[in-house]
């Protein structure tokens, strides 16, 4: 399995494969709308043989009152049902906070499982005094820095691209 930059001639398949992994049009329809409004994004597919086999993209998001910190948000990441727990999504995961990193973005949230992301290092927003413009439970929306103190005295909200507000 490799992991790479998602190119046009694969749009249709992560539009497919989204629809797949979330059984709703939502997602698909959120990658669709972030690739065309959204700069800079991060869209990265797992590929298995010729075979697209897990998605992930990450787009920009603000911090009130912070408007100069590059902060990036994961979502949505989707492996299709007989490649999970495979590695792929974990895969994507690494390969999406590397491109960040070059990117030169200073942090990433994700609104995800609590039990899967700290494994890459996200830990609660709360512990940064963030929260998500969304009501979520404190457990399940989390930050990374992927620069060491970055977010220190940065307490807001998270608001997400114009695109997750049809969702």
């Amino acid at each position: 399995m490799i992991v790479r930059d998602e190119e046009p001639a694969d749009y249709d398949t992560v539009h497919t494969l989204n629809r797949s992994a979330f059984e709703t049009e939502v997602e698909a329809g959120l990658v669709d709308a972030l690739r065309q409004q959204a700069d800079p994004i991060v869209s990265l597919v797992a590929v298995d043989g010729a075979t697209v086999v897990g998605h992930i993209m990450l787009s920009p998001v603000s911090l009130s009152d912070h408007p100069n910190l590059v902060i990036m948000g994961l979502a949505p990441m989707a492996v299709l049902p007989e490649h999970q727990n495979k590695g792929v999504g974990s895969a994507l995961v690494r390969a999406g906070l590397e491109r960040c990193r070059e990117l030169g973005a200073g942090a990433v949230v994700v609104l995800g499982h609590a039990s899967y992301y700290p494994r890459f290092g996200f830990m609660p927003s709360t512990q940064f005094g963030i929260r998500s413009e969304y009501d979520v439970p404190d457990d399940v929306f989390m930050v990374l820095e992927l620069l060491p103190g970055y977010l220190t005295d940065a307490a807001g909200t998270i608001t997400y691209h114009a695109a997750f507000n049809n969702l």
